[in-house]
């Protein structure tokens, strides 16, 4: 095959324009203003299949593909198994979406069905729904399923969460009747004093994060007794993985529990796809956003699955619907549910150990450091904080020529914080590479 181009011959072109009913080219692009033309498209030659495929290949190796990840603030590097490309790529469910006709979509609904049976078994909670966007509208989600189930309209938010969460929440509640009142950390942690100050008999739900945004783990069940002694509700954002080796949000008191999927078998990709999950109490199932698959039996007694409840707009009155969002990712929360059933139990308690180990080794090393000071209001998971003595966005820059991604900076999110890291280890980063992390952090401290 030779690579060359063929562009259209003068009468093809007439007959192009003709056909649509334009006289002219110029014509044709008249509604753009001319300042925005391109002069020329300056189109390159045409390859051949084999010559696409190696460009391809170079520019994917542009991409830092090699890059050692030290960053997480909710989406991280984990191992995929192979079984999830495989089971998620089959034709059955890759091009599986919304079953509109849900009696002809067994499979589909099955899956979604043991996908909530995973959410609630890891969450320790009794009802998930079929799966939601993201895991940040997934916090408003739960916000909104807290506001109504309530019927109150103050929401006190934790400064510990994620910000990019909080952004979110403020985006969706924006234009409704709701107060939101952000509680700022205390030392890296939820501020009980300011929680206090603020819970009445008028808020709704208290919003927390665990493990939160500094990488601090908190036991939030006496602050689950206080909100329920108020009339409100503990909604809790979750790492799935570390659930693996801490107590499940019903353990802690939660009555809705949310969080990203990303972390369970779907892959980083410029910050997607990903998937959101939310479980709650069997009371609050009616204020549940997007759809649940129920189990039943057909009128010879078999075994079925339906779409139980589906209470969002393109099934109901805009304004009746739970959730406005009808875009949700059921083919990464199958993804999931794979990753989930691939682990089990056990693994996916080795796998929170793995990450645990090896971020307290580089938690060790680090605080080792002159002028670096490791985090220690409480424990952490896979990611902790460090204060740095300069810009940790400095720091960054420098150990990124080196390969490495050191962490995530908190002063763009938080005042004063400028010289704070989040790190994070996973399963994937080994002993040679937090090693390298270590002396080349240092050398940049040192310059």
């Amino acid at each position: 095959m030779t690579s060359h181009y063929c562009p259209h011959t003068p009468q093809e072109i007439r007959e192009m324009l003709d056909a649509i009913g334009v006289a002219s080219i110029e014509e044709l692009f008249a509604p753009i203003p001319a300042e925005l033309r391109a002069k020329t498209f300056n189109l390159p030659a045409g390859m051949s299949e084999f010559e696409t495929l190696a460009r391809m290949q170079q520019l994917a190796a542009d991409n830092c593909s090699q890059l050692s990840l030290f960053i997480g603030g909710g989406f991280y590097d984990h191992l995929i198994p192979a079984a999830v490309d495989h089971l998620a790529g089959r034709a059955e469910f890759y091009t599986a979406y919304t079953p509109y006709q849900p009696e002809c979509s067994q499979g589909t609904l099955q899956a979604l069905f043991e996908y909530q049976t995973a959410i609630c078994r890891l969450t320790g909670l009794e009802v998930s729904n079929a799966s939601l966007y993201d895991g940040a509208t997934a916090v408003a989600e739960g916000a909104l399923m807290a506001l109504r189930a309530t019927n109150r309209n103050r929401l006190l938010v934790d400064g510990c969460i994620n910000p990019a969460s909080r952004q979110v929440l403020k985006t969706y509640l924006s234009n409704l009747d709701v107060e939101i009142v952000e509680l700022p950390p205390l030392d890296g942690l939820l501020n009980r004093p300011a929680l206090a100050q603020e819970l009445d008999d008028r808020v709704a739900a208290l919003l927390v994060q665990y493990p939160n945004i500094f990488g601090c783990v908190e036991d939030f069940s006496p602050v689950a007794e206080q909100v329920h002694a108020a009339g409100g509700l503990l909604v809790t954002a979750v790492y799935p993985v570390a659930l693996g080796m801490l107590k499940s949000p019903a353990e802690i008191g939660a009555d809705i529990a949310v969080g990203d999927g990303q972390s369970l078998g779907n892959p980083l990709s410029f910050g997607g796809p990903s998937f959101g999950f939310i479980a709650a109490k069997k009371a609050y199932i009616r204020n549940m956003p997007g759809r649940i698959v129920g189990e039943t039996v057909d009128k010879n007694g078999q075994r079925g699955f339906v779409l139980t409840l589906q209470a969002r707009e393109q099934h109901i009155k805009r304004h009746k619907a739970t959730s406005n969002i009808c875009s949700n990712q059921s083919l990464c929360a199958l993804r999931g549910l794979i990753f989930l059933s691939a682990l089990g139990r056990e693994g996916l308690t080795e796998l929170a150990q793995l990450n645990y180990d090896k971020a307290q080794y580089a938690k060790a090393s680090l605080a080792a450091i002159p002028g670096v000071t490791v985090l220690q209001s409480a424990p952490s998971f896979n990611e902790f904080t460090v204060s740095l003595p300069k810009s940790a966005d400095q720091v960054v820059g420098a150990l990124l020529a080196k390969g490495i991604v050191a962490g995530l900076p908190l002063g763009q999110y938080f005042e004063g914080s400028e010289n704070l890291m989040v790190v994070t280890v996973t399963e994937k980063r080994s002993r040679k590479e937090i090693d390298l992390l270590v002396r080349e952090l240092e050398v940049a401290l040192c310059n």
